[in-house]
């Protein structure tokens, strides 16, 4: 299931971990357990990150998720203003704390395939059997979707299909479209 998802570049002499601030902790603590002997900390910093859209800038890095969202850098140059729920929702990318939720989310069902999220060609990672047999031994049922929205409409708000059963739960919109957790038949 989903932990956390994040950016991880290279940075001087050791690597940054771009993570929402809300899972930071849990992502450190969980990575700790893995660090076994070796000489190496996890910490904090009080780094921020700048967006724009467009070319990347030299010192930037390409968001790898949708090539729409942009760019994202972490040396202090200004961002740039733009509706970014509305670029993630275009391309169909789940957001931390709103669709993805920690330890109740399935990787696949929230399009990471689709997004670079999950290599099916690396070798050993918690969890990577659980991802594999989803993906080889059967076919997704239930996933993240893009959906249409006329009028207002509440995250959290109950699809209904024709035959007025519960079909999924609409999460995030913007600009007429949303996101959407469906099950597909």
């Amino acid at each position: 299931k989903y932990l956390a998802d994040f950016f991880l570049v290279a940075e001087g002499e050791g690597l940054l971990l771009d993570v929402d601030t809300g899972l930071a902790a849990g992502l450190a603590q969980r990575l700790n357990m893995y660090r076994l002997r070796a000489d190496e900390s996890i910490e904090q910093t009080d780094i921020t990150v700048s967006r724009g859209t467009g070319a990347t800038p030299e010192g930037a890095y390409p968001d790898p998720r949708h090539p729409s969202l942009g760019w994202r850098a972490y040396d202090g140059r200004p961002g740039e203003d733009a509706d970014w729920d509305a670029l993630r929702i275009a391309a169909g990318v789940p957001e931390s704390g709103i669709e993805l939720v920690p330890n109740e989310s399935y990787p696949l069902e929230q399009r990471f395939e689709a997004l670079s999220g999950v290599d099916f060609k690396k070798g050993c990672y918690v969890g990577q059997e659980v991802t594999a047999r989803m993906k080889h031994k059967t076919e997704l049922r239930k996933g993240l979707a893009r959906v249409s929205v006329k009028g207002a409409a509440e995250p959290g708000t109950a699809i209904i299909n024709a035959d007025g059963k519960e079909a999924g739960t609409l999460y995030s919109q913007a600009d007429g479209a949303g996101l959407a957790y469906l099950r597909f038949d």
